[in-house]
């Protein structure tokens, strides 16, 4: 099965494609989606729908895993993102690829056995499991928050 993690934010999309057969895990590709700042919010949210877009046509993902986005200390960071998260969610749905979401602390539990893991653990867990994914290390963290979103879902499903 081919799963692509998303780590959805208007200003970096970071996403990871992995291979899951049985209790083995391949690392494919990962990267970072860059929308310029300077654009209006709705042409970043097209942006970001777009390359999206080309990289389900490119990789050819059986499901998609997303962190559920929770109410930050300032709401409209936490609307701004959710923006982000459903032109991501779009990109998959409208091909219905199934779209899978989890809690941040879910993930972490899945792939580094505390919910509370700092994002260092988190790539270095991501490293462990994928040496593949090492080629490029260090990764910017929302590849391989990305790439842990997709490994968890590989565990949970």
């Amino acid at each position: 099965m081919r799963i692509i993690g998303i780590d959805p934010g208007l200003l970096r999309t970071g996403w990871g494609v992995i291979e899951a057969s049985g209790n083995s895990r391949a690392y494919v590709a990962s990267g970072v989606i860059l929308p310029s700042a300077k654009l209006p919010l709705a042409e970043r949210l097209g942006h970001i729908f777009r390359e999206l877009s080309a990289l389900i046509d490119l990789w050819q993902p059986d499901q998609m895993a997303i962190e559920i986005t929770f109410v930050n200390k300032n709401p409209d960071t936490s609307l701004l993102l959710g923006h982000a998260r459903g032109a991501a969610m779009l990109a998959f749905g409208i091909r219905e690829i199934p779209v899978f979401e989890y809690e941040a602390t879910k993930i972490k539990r899945a792939i580094s056995a505390t919910g509370h893991a700092d994002k260092d653990q988190i790539a270095r867990t991501v490293y462990m499991l994928m040496p593949g994914a090492r080629a490029a290390d260090p990764r910017p963290a929302d590849e391989t928050d990305a790439l842990a979103i997709a490994l968890a879902h590989s565990n949970l499903c």
